[in-house]
């Protein structure tokens, strides 16, 4: 169908990630860019910590277990992939059209004239996916 192309600034990343979900349901290849400056509501450690605790529960070695990213881009398409239905067939094909650049990535030009902005209001406490892979590291 056709390519789509949302900027992240600012954006709220749970409301961002349910217009994205929707669009690749229904068949839309979208990519997302400036995921580094995406918005988390809540305490920037307290949310660090959920994830390193994820990224521990596996046993064994370091091939067992849940693994999550500590690189912007890639931490966001991981946490996008929990609005689709993933063990269907629908929410698998969606999730390989979803694409995620740490600023504007490849996209040049002629791509980056239809980008669709999100204008929320800011939560009173939050922090970017960027602090939160800062943290991480």
């Amino acid at each position: 169908m056709s390519k789509l192309v949302y900027d992240g600034s600012d954006a709220v990343f749970g409301r961002m990630a349910s217009v994205v979900a929707k669009e690749l349901l229904k068949g839309h290849s979208v990519d997302v860019i400036n995921c580094g400056k995406i918005i988390v509501s809540g305490d920037k450690k307290l949310f660090a910590k959920k994830v390193l605790t994820k990224g521990e529960m596996g046993r064994g070695g370091s091939l067992k277990g849940p693994k999550y990213p500590r690189v912007a881009d890639r931490l966001v398409k991981r946490m996008m992939r929990g609005m689709l239905p993933r063990t269907k067939a629908k929410g698998r094909e969606a999730f390989k059209r979803l694409k995620c650049y740490v600023g504007n990535g490849p996209l040049v030009g002629d791509d980056l004239k239809d980008v669709k902005s999100f204008e929320h209001k800011k939560p009173m406490k939050y922090s970017t996916i960027k602090d939160i892979v800062a943290i991480l590291k």
